[in-house]
């Protein structure tokens, strides 16, 4: 695993790997509270954390799976 994201991309996706861990929880909170319910909710908030925690470990590794395969990012 070579780096192949600069820093730009590196900052993009720690926000957004921050933004979906943020929302994850706040989706967690919304099930928890009972505004959700239903099994579909629990996959979708640990899809959403999952995706998040691994956007974080992209930018914090300098690593796009993405650019990996050869799909051109603009960041």
């Amino acid at each position: 695993m070579q780096c192949n994201i600069g820093t730009e991309g590196k900052a993009a996706r720690l926000k957004l790997g921050i933004m979906a861990v943020i929302g994850s929880l706040m989706l967690t909170g919304l099930i928890l509270a009972g505004v959700l319910s239903g099994t579909f909710w629990w996959f979708a908030a640990g899809s959403v954390a999952f995706g998040g925690a691994f956007s974080i470990w992209e930018a914090r590794a300098g690593w796009c799976i993405v650019r990996a395969v050869g799909i051109k990012t603009p960041l």
